[in-house]
């Protein structure tokens, strides 16, 4: 941009402010919850396969590996389309990133509808997983950009909370088409699955068309010599207790370092790469998203029937809303960290309680139930902690300059991961036992309480500004220590 241009922008943007809009704070809820259907069609489409699994059989011949593939092609996808997101909406913007990804939500759910071999699905849930990683990477540093402060947690656990509502969907569909009615009696044999995946166009279709009418982030335009945008953007965006003219000499004052992978991975950053990146590979290791998957799968091997372990599913669907609910309301009160730290315990307790149940064998009798209930239990722990902290925390803690690409780096860790343990889930399965497994994540779980501890600050009630600044001057870690 000319120097001119740019004195001019900054000129406007410190001019005499207007009555700022009582409806600027309905306008961030607005624009975080058509942002977060990026997040129903992640839950959806990851959680839509525990159940598909469960039929694809009828069409296809499938062992361990090749139902791991399938579940799989979309965590491949997610971890290419975030390392393509970040350095992209670093360069177009948050809202263009946002928007294709639903344009590939759509073509990856017509196509799963559409495929004619394993191969084939599993190629269009790679298409699925490249806007997954993509809306995974953007859409909370999106929210949080869009956001003031004291909402800034709340309005990106909607992202998260989108997720939980996605996968609790994908359970009420799933069960739904289950027993082949006469809806689906209409379209084909085995069209039970098809019609799963395909029911994930509509909020695709919407996504798309929502992002047309949302405003670009007024950080990211800052960012880019845009002061005059970004400031009239903002003033849209704040109610009458806000100051956007405050926030603005913030945020300009944050934009003069060039956002390069050298700056980001310097050791200035270390402390902030150490946080997000951790707490994404911890929030997998864990066994969160191999439970969401294969609960199905390993309550069919205990002895429940298929009806039995559906609707076991949608039991777990509910209690993962309510984790996420109650993580909604505990973020911006206990804050990230304390929240964390007070509930994975619960975590650890159930999954050894679980390693109990299935040690000799599949249980039986009461032992069912204490199964069921451990699970319940587990992921009401895990989703309401480390889960519903993570996008949030990831999108807090790196500098303006590199935000993109430091999320970029969180939801590699995370998908990574995630690949990691779901072509592996199955195998270890049949290798030690359901009940050596779910000690392991125990163990892991242990593990992620203490990097918590000593490596994740508390970021409540801080301005972006304000624990950028903290990174910068060595005390990143001296927050929430109490």
């Amino acid at each position: 941009m000319h120097p001119a241009a740019s004195r001019k922008d900054n000129a406007t943007a410190h001019s005499t402010p207007k009555p700022l809009d009582t409806k600027g704070r309905q306008r961030v809820f607005i624009a975080s919850c058509v942002a977060g259907l990026a997040g129903i069609l992640f839950g959806y489409d990851q959680g839509i396969i525990s159940a598909a699994l469960l039929t694809l059989g009828d069409s296809f011949p499938l062992g361990t590996l090749g139902k791991q593939a399938i579940a799989a092609g979309m965590v491949a996808g997610a971890l290419l389309g975030c390392m393509g997101a970040g350095p992209l909406s670093d360069r177009w913007g948050r809202r263009p990133v946002v928007a294709l990804a639903g344009a590939l939500f759509l073509i990856g759910s017509i196509g799963s509808a559409l495929a004619m071999s394993p191969a084939e699905l599993t190629l269009t849930r790679v298409v699925l997983g490249l806007a997954v990683g993509g809306a995974s990477q953007i859409v909370p540093v999106y929210i949080a950009e869009l956001a003031p402060a004291a909402r800034r947690g709340r309005l990106v656990l909607l992202f998260q909370l989108a997720i939980v509502g996605g996968v609790l969907l994908s359970s009420l569909i799933g069960w739904a088409l289950s027993d082949d009615p006469l809806l689906i009696r209409l379209f084909s044999r085995g069209g039970d699955w098809r019609m799963m995946f395909l029911l994930g166009a509509i909020p695709a279709l919407l996504l798309m068309i929502g992002m047309i009418f949302l405003p670009e982030s007024p950080r990211f335009l800052a960012s880019k010599g845009h002061a005059a945008e970004a400031i009239r953007i903002l003033r849209s965006l704040r109610g009458p207790d806000e100051d956007p003219e405050a926030e603005m000499r913030d945020i300009q004052g944050a934009t003069g370092e060039t956002g390069s992978w050298r700056l980001l991975l310097s050791r200035r950053m270390r402390p902030a790469l150490i946080a997000g990146t951790g707490l994404a590979m911890f929030s997998q290791i864990t066994g969160t998203n191999a439970v969401l998957t294969y609960a199905p799968t390993i309550l069919a091997g205990a002895g429940f029937d298929r009806n039995s372990a559906l609707l076991i599913s949608i039991a777990i669907g509910v209690t993962i809303t309510i984790a996420t609910v109650f993580g909604f309301w505990a973020v911006d009160h206990w804050g990230r960290r304390r929240l964390m730290l007070r509930v994975l315990p619960g975590s650890i307790l159930a999954l050894t309680v679980l390693a109990v149940v299935f040690l000799g064998g599949d249980p039986r009798g009461m032992g069912k139930f204490l199964a069921v209930g451990g699970l319940l239990v587990y992921v009401l722990c895990t989703l309401g902690s480390i889960n519903a902290s993570l996008w949030l925390v990831g999108a807090e803690v790196f500098p303006l300059s590199v935000r993109g690409k430091g999320m970029g780096l969180v939801t590699i860790s995370h998908w990574s991961f995630d690949l990691l343990i779901s072509l592996v889930t199955l195998s270890i399965i049949s290798l030690i036992g359901v009940s050596g497994t779910f000690i392991l994540f125990a163990g892991m779980t242990s593990l992620g309480w203490l990097f918590i501890r000593h490596y994740v600050p508390e970021t409540r009630g801080r301005s972006l500004e304000a624990i950028e600044r903290s990174l910068h001057e060595g005390d990143f870690l001296s927050h929430g220590r109490n």
